[in-house]
């Protein structure tokens, strides 16, 4: 997979940039989340953050505090890789 379109960089608290491919956007219970995966070799955990837009209007990507949040929009990502996979 090449770089471009399909990746994002994001800042860590240190102000390190991390590169990550963008798996997928999904839409869960009015609200859109980014599917991420690190683009380093010993990435293997997907990273899931919310989709909300700034007061400029530019979308920004939030961490997901709520556990529940995050197990909900797990689980219905995990459906969506299991319905492909048939």
């Amino acid at each position: 997979m090449g770089h471009g379109e399909n990746t994002v960089v994001l800042l860590d608290e240190e102000g390190g940039e991390h590169e990550f491919y963008i798996l997928d956007v999904i839409t869960v219970a009015g609200s859109e989340y980014a599917i991420l995966l690190g683009t380093e070799e010993d990435a293997e955990e997907a990273e899931v953050l919310r989709i909300e837009e700034d007061d400029a209007g530019d979308g920004i990507l939030v961490e997901i505090d709520d556990d529940e949040e995050w197990e909900r929009v797990a689980r219905h990502w995990e459906k969506l890789l299991e319905t492909d996979e048939e």
